[in-house]
């Protein structure tokens, strides 16, 4: 196992398929898009709350919109 500290990090996002170059796509290796998407779970408390407080009723009906 490996330490390493980050101190400086970056992402590049967009949407929409690959952009390669022209020589790529003759290459016999697939290129495309995995979607994917969140979905919330089962509600955990924390595990220093009282044990006498219900998981309110907001938390429990939650949905994530389809959009």
């Amino acid at each position: 196992m490996v330490s390493i500290p980050i101190e400086l990090a970056a992402a590049k996002i967009r949407t929409g398929p690959p952009l390669d170059d022209d020589e790529d796509y003759e290459l016999p290796i697939w290129a495309g898009v995995l979607p994917l998407a969140l979905r919330p779970g089962t509600a955990v408390p924390d595990p220093r709350l009282d044990n006498g407080l219900e998981i309110p009723a907001y938390v429990r009906r939650y949905r994530r919109n389809a959009n």
